[in-house]
């Protein structure tokens, strides 16, 4: 994957320069910018957006039989986990925000998984020195922690369901039995499997590919593979399907229907379990059937930071989301407007605040289990006013240190939870969001962390597990440091706006680190620059990377920032004068999908939007 980015990268540097300026759009727009690829959607009775058309359509038909936001999100994730397993699955973990229009409230659900009970620090550390490592590896077993998606289902559903969760499930158990045509990106995703998990022990040659030829350039998986666990290897060569070939994956029907007649124990304990548990302990494994047993989701107060009178909502940790909180207050001292969209002046100065924020993520987010966290101190105005001297208008920083949040924030500046009655750089994922004719809405992420994760499938049960381990830190004095039964650091975070009290915008942009950073960029093009909810996300992004991480890489010389090819080659010019490495690429911009809620004659109104950038669909009714 990294090579063909880099190939990309320089062949679109060529193109940019050779032009000199921005890209003109292809089509000329009667309403709203050229850049835009598609008007709004609107409806009044429910909405559902999803990066997958066939998932956005299951959700919608969920809406029509009278099921919730939660059982339309639920079945629309399911979809997903089948048609776009190159992000998400029942192997991942999975982050929500729900707005129950009933009481006027948020709630938040942190289903992420923990690593297991039986490894410890030190086996850990042995393990990587017979890999000559000292950070834990993407792929194979040590990255691998507890997958919390199917939990964190039952828990939603539990409090916010209408359906069975059998009805919610059903959807995905045909399209995984009679089998769906794969879509041209999640094809192109999935070509990079076979190359990047050969020789790993497991069904992914069995799950995941197809017989036949092999179709594409990095399908060089070996036709005689060892036999594993009673899986024979393919007699035949294997490639991974093609644009519009048509899959099947009746070992995930089989998994969820257990799931659908058994909810959440169908999955932790029993049959499910009891295969993870033998094929872990035969392959050299961690897991064991008590860490499912143990596992459970968390319900967690969304913290929130008023940016312009808009109330933006995230997860605490052990997720990212505060970082966008942390820019956004330290933003807010800014006029983004006069400085214009893509002005090198707004461009310099978003960037150096997220260099700043990127330094506390880097050593204060963590399990706040295992860690004490300065949460209050992190979002104060009092603190992001101290850091925001650090930001030089004319250079940029090359190093930024740690801050020191107060351990009391005066009353005028807590987190902001007015609602409340009674959480890096090479992760897929999927984002959606639904929203019911009662007014509740959804914010939901789900991953595998990088691609399809780990690279381990069980034989019959239709799934990869996560390799979202990755992401603890190896340093003993660290925050995140791996210990057992923690929670990684985690990249994957849901967004929510309120304004004067009631919902304004569930919304998300996928894509490990660049999700914080792209939070910012889409409400600040709808608060500051004034486009709306699809032109929000259609617009050109950039993505600065090689910062300071809660692994324990180092920012050196500053990074770089990336960016697409609509920002302008003059704002390119100029803030490489203030010393930024500016590069272009494609692809590594995330994901978006977003429900605004507006009112017109006094009744509500859902307009929707879907990253371009995908294969999505936003839907209405």
């Amino acid at each position: 994957m990294s090579e063909m980015r880099g190939v990309q990268r320089v062949s679109f540097a060529f193109l940019a320069l050779a032009v000199g300026s921005s890209l003109d759009a292809q089509i000329d727009r009667i309403t709203g910018k050229n850049f835009a690829t598609r008007s709004e959607v609107l409806a009044t009775h429910g909405m559902v957006c999803t990066s997958i058309p066939t998932a956005t359509q299951v959700g919608l038909d969920i809406l029509k039989r009278d099921g919730s936001a939660v059982d339309a999100a639920i079945a629309a994730n399911a979809t997903l986990g089948l048609m776009e397993p190159v992000s998400n699955g029942i192997g991942g973990d999975l982050f929500a925000i729900i707005y129950s229009a009933k009481e006027n409230k948020l709630y938040g659900i942190n289903g992420s998984g923990r690593s297991p009970l039986g490894l410890s620090y030190d086996q850990m550390k042995a393990e990587l020195a017979k890999l000559d490592r000292q950070t834990i590896p993407p792929l194979g077993m040590l990255p691998i922690s507890v997958p919390g998606c199917v939990d964190a289902w039952a828990e939603l559903h539990k409090k916010f369901g209408k359906l069975k969760l059998s009805d919610d499930l059903a959807p995905a158990i045909r399209y995984a039995e009679e089998g769906f045509p794969v879509t041209d990106l999640i094809a192109y995703y999935w070509a990079l499997g076979p190359r990047l998990y050969k020789g790993l022990p497991g069904a992914f040659l069995e799950t995941y590919t197809l017989p036949g030829e092999r179709a594409h350039a990095g399908a060089d998986e070996s036709p005689d593979a060892e036999r594993r666990e009673g899986v024979p290897a393919p007699s035949a060569a294997r490639r991974t399907p093609a644009k519009g070939d048509i899959f099947k994956n009746p070992a995930l029907a089989r998994t969820l229907r257990l799931i659908g007649e058994r909810g959440r124990d169908g999955f932790y304990k029993g049959e499910v379990a009891d295969k993870i548990d033998a094929f872990m302990r035969a392959n050299g494994g961690f897991l064991r059937k008590t860490d499912f047993e143990k596992h459970n989701s968390t319900w967690v107060e969304p913290v929130s930071a008023n940016y312009r009178g808009y109330d933006v909502f995230e997860l605490p940790p052990n997720g990212q989301g505060i970082a966008a909180l942390q820019i956004l207050n330290i933003l807010e001292g800014f006029d983004l407007r006069v400085m214009g969209r893509n002005s090198p002046e707004a461009l310099h100065t978003m960037i150096e605040a997220k260099k700043i924020v990127w330094a506390d993520r880097a050593k204060f987010y963590a399990d706040p289990a295992f860690a004490k966290i300065p949460l209050a101190g992190l979002l104060s105005k009092t603190y992001a006013a101290e850091r925001r001297k650090l930001i030089d208008p004319n250079r940029a920083a090359k190093t930024v240190e740690t801050g020191v949040p107060p351990a009391n924030p005066t009353a005028s500046q807590p987190t902001r939870l007015p609602l409340q009655t009674g959480l890096l750089d090479q992760g897929d994922t999927i984002y959606l969001c639904t929203a019911d004719d009662e007014g509740n809405m959804v914010s939901l992420i789900q991953s595998n962390y990088r691609g399809m994760g780990s690279g381990i499938v069980v034989p019959g049960l239709g799934f990869m597990f996560q390799d979202r381990g990755e992401l603890f830190s190896m340093d003993p004095e660290h925050a995140n440091v791996y210990a057992p039964g923690k929670r990684p650091f985690h990249t994957i975070i849901p967004g929510f706006v309120m304004k004067d009290g009631k919902p304004w915008e569930a919304f998300g942009v996928m894509g490990g680190d660049m999700q914080p950073q792209g939070h910012v960029q889409v409400l600040t093009n709808q608060i500051d620059f004034g486009l709306n909810v699809q032109e929000a996300g259609d617009a050109s992004r950039w993505h600065h990377e090689g910062d300071n991480e809660p692994t324990g890489e180092k920012m050196e010389n500053g990074g770089y920032v990336e960016v697409e090819s609509g920002i302008p080659y003059e704002s390119v010019r100029e803030l490489r004068k203030k010393g930024h490495d500016v590069r272009f690429d494609v692809g590594g911009y995330g994901g978006y999908q977003a429900i605004k809620v507006e009112m017109h004659g006094g009744r509500p109104v859902y307009v929707g939007a879907s990253e371009s950038r995908k294969d999505g669909m936003a839907a209405g009714y």
